[in-house]
């Protein structure tokens, strides 16, 4: 007999996941320390064909485009654009990579035709925005990690029964004893409460946040249409337990037919 399961890829998945923010994370570490060090362009009083439009300073048509934006940009394709754009289609242009990673302003304020100056306002609207994704990041990891850990403990059990189920299956119930037949349909029933008790139990954790600090949070509930979009199941854990309770039902229905024929 084979029963299904699928709780062993989502754990296969949540590690390669774990490894992928803790890379992105790094990323943006490596692009704070970055911009941190770059010099923001004061405005000249007395420099002509500036503006000002939504706290952004540009230059007028004549200007030039300035070397502290465009060494942002640099920073931001060296480090964080390799693994926002890993599994989408690569000709995702830079503005659109930085819009989704930041803000649209930002985007535009960052973009080699908009000709804005990288002033201290905009240096401080870029930070915040890299520092609040890293933040981000690292509740997502936590959570994945705590998703891990619940994954290992459902594997412990679902392993335990399916063992039981394709061991049992192994001998005909006509070589088994009428007591032997009522021990397993009670141990069958026994599993059938335990499916029960995980499924629970997962809801539950679904139900709860994993918070790093004050700054993000993530909902584990929020984590599997991201996480598992590519399996054949939503919910590998409730999808399993789902399959081994109505497996055991199936067993219990059968073992049930011979002990009613031998009374």
């Amino acid at each position: 007999m084979v029963v299904d399961t699928y709780i062993e890829q989502a754990r296969t998945r949540a590690r390669s996941e774990q490894e992928a923010i803790a890379e992105m994370r790094d990323a943006y570490k490596a692009f704070i320390r970055r911009v941190q060090k770059q010099q923001p362009e004061q405005t000249p009083s007395s420099a002509a064909g500036l503006t000002t439009a939504g706290g952004v300073t540009h230059l007028s048509a004549d200007g030039s485009c300035t070397d502290g934006c465009r060494s942002v940009r640099r920073a931001f394709v060296e480090t964080i654009r390799p693994h926002s754009v890993a599994d989408i289609d690569q000709t995702e242009s830079l503005l659109e990579t930085i819009r989704e990673e930041f803000t649209d302003a930002i985007a535009v304020a960052l973009a080699p035709t908009t000709e804005a100056l990288f002033t201290p306002n905009l240096k401080q609207m870029v930070l915040a925005e890299a520092q609040s994704r890293r933040a981000e990041a690292t509740a997502l990891r936590k959570a994945l990690e705590r998703e891990e850990a619940h994954l290992d403990d459902a594997s412990d059990a679902v392993d335990d029964m399916v063992a039981w189920i394709v061991d049992a299956n192994e001998t005909p119930l006509t070589d088994l004893s009428f007591d032997t037949l009522q021990q397993r349909h009670e141990t069958l029933a026994s599993h059938r409460d335990y499916c029960k008790e995980v499924a629970r139990d997962r809801q539950e954790f679904l139900q709860k946040t994993t918070n790093n600090g004050v700054d993000a949070g993530v909902r584990h509930k929020s984590l599997m249409p991201y996480l598992y979009q590519d399996f054949p199941v939503d919910h590998p854990v409730l999808a399993t337990v789902t399959t081994l309770d109505e497996t055991c039902q199936e067993c219990q229905r059968t073992v049930r037919d011979h002990l009613v024929r031998r009374a």
